[in-house]
């Protein structure tokens, strides 16, 4: 459905010290950048990118937004998440765990990124 997602960063750099730290916990490479400087991220056939925003305004969170990363197990989301905190980040919601959904139990581990970006590490666990 989705050919990529990209977030919006006031400095990459913060940026690409967290989300190498996430992609490496889940087997993923460093970021590349592109002429513009932008960090580019493909894994498992997707592709996530940062950059600074175009217009030159200050990059902001979507209010209500969440960004989900499958995970192949519970143990990869917490050393997911254990490397995004390490890396900078902030964990919030509740702590990672399983949560009971319409869909089945989810084991879900919340963090924000560096610019407040909300990112969820999702593994079905059902």
């Amino acid at each position: 459905m989705f050919t990529h997602v990209m977030v919006g960063s006031n400095d990459l750099n913060a940026s690409q010290i967290f989300y190498d730290a996430l992609f490496a916990a889940i087997g993923g490479n460093p970021a590349m950048r592109d002429d513009r400087g932008r960090l580019i991220y493909v894994h498992g056939g997707a592709m996530f990118m940062v950059t600074r925003p175009i217009d030159g305004q200050p990059a902001c969170p979507a209010n209500g937004g969440t960004i989900g990363f499958a995970m192949a197990s519970a143990e990869q989301a917490e050393a997911w998440h254990d490397a995004g905190v390490a890396a900078g980040g902030a964990s919030c919601e509740d702590p990672p765990g399983i949560r009971n959904s319409p869909l089945g139990p989810l084991y879900l581990a919340y963090l924000r990124d560096p610019a407040g970006n909300k990112l969820c590490g999702v593994y079905r666990a059902g």
